[in-house]
């Protein structure tokens, strides 16, 4: 089967999405087999990776068809069994994958971690999910080290380049093993995958999805992308792989469609060499973040590097930057809606004149998207109510991890409450409004502001803290932080606060500035307003302490 041949017919009248999906679930599906193991048997010697991400080397589908059946292997011989979390903390690189295939052939879940995660965002994250394996490198060590004595269902971590301390080295383990592993049929319906995201309210809750859900990505990036996959496609994105726009609006879908996928991703990201990384490995195809995009406008676009389209999400795209991106790139941008738990489930197609200026798009075949009151009933036409999607659709997570009440939450009757407001036209063009929560967008990454709070709050001298959203040109919005304290502060306290929450939490996570109250704003029920410190941050000019 060739990657065309993958591909579903859509039948797209006076600029309008079918309501009904040709994409079918069957009873059995294996994202492993779907994405790897297939292309191996029909297409061995294809290239399914260009790993970048050190030195540069090419990887066939057969070479990592290999290395995932090998690792399987080992994890069998390990004691892992269905259901088993194996985490990943990585960069985009040839390991990576290979070790969720590794995962997915026995029907164990894959859990991506970032690697700007400081101590403690793994540790709960490891802790809460189970993990049995992680997979590493030597520069995320000294952090596992630091809080192993905190993870008890933690037995094995491997190690990319090598043994160090009691990790073993992951490609001695794969190059050792030469038992076969044992087959696992997995239902669509079984866990494959689970990845944390933030809130408001509590601590990050485990996303738990089905193999299924890779069904559900289909019809937005056959749609979104013009003549996808066409034989001379390559894609790429800077987002990490870690969140689910990198991994599973790109990264994954890419090897379902046989299209030779780039890992690179930047320390730091500029326009620069994301342009020389374009032309260098004739990229078509990119996902990338409305940060991303405002940053490369900004500087002069080599005449090699043209992509066919890019696709962008987390953010509303201003109709200029649309523009010079056709212009500049000769590339169509399409607009993606999703969240973690339930992704690409709307956007815009140009190419099928699917497309109007301030609206996201409508919603992809196969997604029953509503605007609903707080009840549960539809709104009129045009007003204003909560985005919701129905739960019968494939990329619809299965819950969250041990947290039933809180999976029971987001649903109003059949309908997922995304947490956004906004609103549809008479012909389903969907048009994001606001958040109906304090869930922080900024340059991509969903923030949630409880793990930064707490972590504020261990200063001796903070009594309270609360962090919101800032109005920012560049990222859409930061974080800022405001506090409270008891004493005289010294200098840089500030300054010392913001680096406390790069160091424990993440760099992405940490307040671009904090601000001293002398009291915070609080509700007669004792909660603070957080309203009236979303304000205060819009008003404000000058930031009383920047962080870097």
């Amino acid at each position: 089967m060739s990657a065309r041949d993958r591909r579903h017919d859509y039948r797209i009248k006076d600029g309008l999405f079918p309501r009904d999906s040709p994409v079918r679930v069957p009873e059995f599906f294996n994202i492993a087999e779907a994405c790897l193991m297939s292309h191996a048997r029909a297409f061995p010697q294809a290239v399914a990776l260009m790993d970048l991400s050190r030195d540069a080397r090419m990887w066939t589908y057969a070479e990592m068809a290999q290395a995932a059946e090998r690792l399987a292997a080992v994890w069998q011989g390990e004691g892992v069994r269905p259901g088993d979390r194996v985490a990943i903390l990585l960069p985009q690189c040839a390991e990576a994958l290979i070790a969720h295939f590794a995962a997915h052939l026995i029907g164990a879940v894959s859990l991506p971690l970032f690697v700007l995660f400081g101590p403690e965002a793994l540790r709960f994250r490891l802790k809460d999910s189970g993990a049995k394996i992680l997979v590493s490198d030597h520069a995320q060590y000294p952090k596992i080290c630091e809080i192993a004595p905190d993870l008890p269902d933690l037995d094995q971590v491997y190690l990319r380049e090598g043994t160090s301390g009691q990790a073993d080295g992951l490609w001695s383990a794969i190059e050792a093993q030469d038992a076969a592993y044992r087959p696992i049929q997995t239902l669509a319906e079984d866990p494959a995958m689970m990845i944390y995201t933030s809130g408001t309210t509590g601590n990050p809750k485990g996303v738990l999805h089905a193999h299924r859900f890779l069904l559900g990505h289909l019809p937005c990036l056959e749609l979104s992308f013009a003549d996808f996959p066409n034989g001379a496609d390559v894609g790429w994105t800077p987002a990490d792989w870690a969140w689910i726009g990198g991994l599973m609006d790109m990264a994954i879908p890419c090897f379902y469609f046989r299209v030779p996928l780039v890992a690179k991703r930047f320390e730091r990201f500029t326009a620069d060499a994301a342009f020389d990384l374009i032309r260098d490995a004739q990229i078509t195809r990119a996902f990338l973040p409305p940060t991303a995009l405002k940053m490369m406008r900004q500087a002069e676009v080599p005449a090699s590097a043209r992509l066919r389209s890019i696709s962008s999400g987390g953010e509303p795209l201003s109709a200029d930057l649309i523009e010079w991106a056709k212009a500049a790139l000769g590339a169509e941008v399409n607009e993606l809606y999703g969240q973690t738990e339930c992704n690409l489930s709307a956007g815009s197609a140009r190419s099928w004149d699917v497309a109007q200026e301030g609206w996201i798009g409508q919603a992809f075949p196969g997604f029953d998207m509503r605007i609903l009151d707080e009840r549960g009933r539809a709104v009129e036409v045009g007003q204003i109510g909560q985005i919701c999607v129905h739960r019968d659709t494939p990329s619809m997570f299965l819950r969250y991890w041990n947290q039933p009440e809180k999976t029971a939450e987001r649903f109003l009757g059949a309908y997922l409450v995304t947490g956004d407001m906004g609103r549809m036209d008479a012909q389903g063009y969907v048009q994001f409004m606001a958040r109906d929560d304090d869930v922080i967008t900024s340059s991509g990454y969903r923030i949630g502001p409880t793990e930064i709070e707490a972590v504020l709050a261990r200063a001796p001298q903070v009594v309270m803290a609360a962090v919101v959203a800032a109005p920012d040109a560049t990222r859409g919005h930061v974080i800022g932080a405001y506090v409270t304290v008891n004493g005289l502060l010294e200098p840089g306290f500030e300054a010392g606060l913001i680096a406390q929450v790069a160091a424990q939490l993440s760099p992405h996570m940490a307040p671009k500035w904090v601000r001293v109250l002398e009291a915070m704003p609080m509700t007669a029920t004792g909660k603070i307003r957080r309203l009236d410190l979303r304000e205060m941050a819009a008003q404000a000019h000058e930031p009383a302490q920047t962080g870097g």
